[in-house]
């Protein structure tokens, strides 16, 4: 009876192990991440929990916003592109305080706040993503990411590239080359670490 009792707990401890704490249960067009990005096509860190394994695709092309917390301070991190069955993840990490806002859609072009400069983006159309509740490294006391600009994705998807993440007035600003113009998209945050995260179907 004790070694029945012994393998009982042990494989509740197995089934908890496989849990996701990051998972909100988002919508089709907000899905959540449970594994690794695959290798390859991440600019930095690897091993983060922003791969969703088997979700829906996005259905929606509209703009897609939602407001930063009140206390928010944060800075990019890192910036890595995944395949995945049904869409491309574009996964802005970021460190500091607070939960991001966004304002991401689709422009006709990229336009660099601050300077107005035109910002040369590969795809067929340009998704632009603008993160809220955004600091500059001195107020966040968080180091910037330094990886790859642009981050290339893995070629034949939806997602071509992702191209810029500069801080200006508390915004993060950067844009993703899409393959198709219009393409479905959907975005959302995860928490442990913090990340921004787009999918845009393929």
């Amino acid at each position: 009876m004790k070694h029945a009792r012994i393998a009982v707990v042990a494989l509740a401890l197995v089934l908890a192990g496989c849990s996701d704490s990051d998972s909100p249960a988002p919508s089709a067009s907000a899905s959540t991440a449970t594994s690794s990005v695959p290798s390859g096509s991440s600019s930095g860190s690897s091993g983060s929990s922003d791969s969703p394994g088997d979700e829906p695709a996005p259905t929606d092309a509209s703009d897609k916003t939602s407001p930063a917390s009140a206390d928010a301070k944060l800075t990019v991190t890192d910036i890595r592109t995944g395949r995945h069955e049904n869409f491309d993840r574009v996964v802005y990490e970021m460190g500091g305080t607070g939960t991001p806002g966004w304002r991401v859609g689709y422009v006709d072009r990229a336009v660099q706040d601050g300077s107005g400069n035109d910002v040369t983006v590969a795809g067929g159309a340009i998704l632009q993503v603008l993160i809220d509740g955004s600091a500059y490294p001195f107020d966040s006391g968080v180091e910037p990411y330094s990886g790859p600009d642009p981050v290339l994705a893995q070629p034949g998807g939806s997602v071509v590239e992702v191209t810029g993440s500069g801080v200006f007035e508390g915004v993060t600003q950067s844009f993703v080359g899409v393959a198709e113009p219009n393409t479905p998209f959907g975005v959302y945050a995860l928490t442990n670490p913090t990340r921004l995260v787009v999918d845009v179907a393929r």
